[in-house]
């Protein structure tokens, strides 16, 4: 994982995130704790299924691509 590119997100998000508090628009995230866990254990459980590497192309069952 390149460390400077996990900074720049972050400050990007801390940018974005301080616009939208500053013109009082609500923010397309979860403005709560348990939301944002929810979020974290997606992205984790993504990570894991990679990690094992087990799944099946869904587009390429149905025909799509």
């Amino acid at each position: 994982m390149d460390l400077t590119l996990t900074i720049l997100a972050l400050l990007t998000g801390v940018l974005a995130g301080g616009l939208f508090s500053f013109f009082q628009i609500p923010i397309p995230a979860p403005p709560e704790l348990p939301g944002l866990m929810g979020i974290v254990g997606i992205y984790l459980g993504y990570k894991m299924i990679q990690w094992l590497d087990v799944g099946i192309d869904l587009l390429g069952a149905l025909g799509v691509q």
